[in-house]
């Protein structure tokens, strides 16, 4: 009996943090990295002064614009072989650098409503994730942080007891 409620418990926990991973796909693991990592070096472990608030706040309105600015890029392979970044625009992709064009058109690259999509929910989960980080919560609320503490508990319960098989990608994909 205990080895079918380990099984279960364990398969529910597969599929929240399944869930939790589609989330993450939406940001670009560059971006998160450094938040990550500078975050508690700029609030000082949450212990903030001042201009510690000042360069956080700069360091997730600069990560927030990453992730959105990420959502509107994209690549493809030239004809000489080597991959070509651009910005997605209107008209088709507008290349970083002009070389390996060839026989590739760019048009196909066009911005689309799905890339629209894409930020937004790219800065919605960002803004989630840098605003419930512990670190910003004690720099900026500290008031709330066991307010913030009781949500992700309720928000971890929740995602166990009513896992959504849902894929955000999957939406961006179809629309876009």
């Amino acid at each position: 009996m205990a080895n079918s409620n380990t099984s279960s418990s364990s398969s529910i926990s597969g599929k929240t943090f399944s869930g939790f991973g589609n989330f993450v796909k939406l940001l670009p693991t560059a971006t998160v990295f450094i938040f990550q990592f500078l975050n508690p070096v700029l609030t000082n472990n949450g212990q903030c002064s001042p201009v510690n608030k000042i360069f956080t706040s700069i360091l997730i309105s600069l990560c927030g614009f990453s992730c959105a600015f990420s959502c509107f890029t994209d690549s493809y392979k030239g004809t000489d072989g080597l991959v070509q970044y651009g910005i997605a625009t209107t008209n088709g992709l507008w290349l970083f650098s002009g070389s390996g064009l060839g026989s590739v058109n760019l048009s196909s690259y066009k911005l689309r409503i799905g890339d629209f999509v894409h930020a937004f929910f790219s800065i919605i989960v960002f803004a989630a994730l840098s605003l419930l980080d512990i670190n910003t919560v004690r720099c900026f609320y500290p008031s709330f942080e066991s307010t913030v503490k009781a949500l992700l508990v309720s928000c971890r319960r929740l995602s166990v007891q009513f896992p959504v098989p849902f894929s955000w990608l999957s939406l961006t994909a179809a629309m876009g």
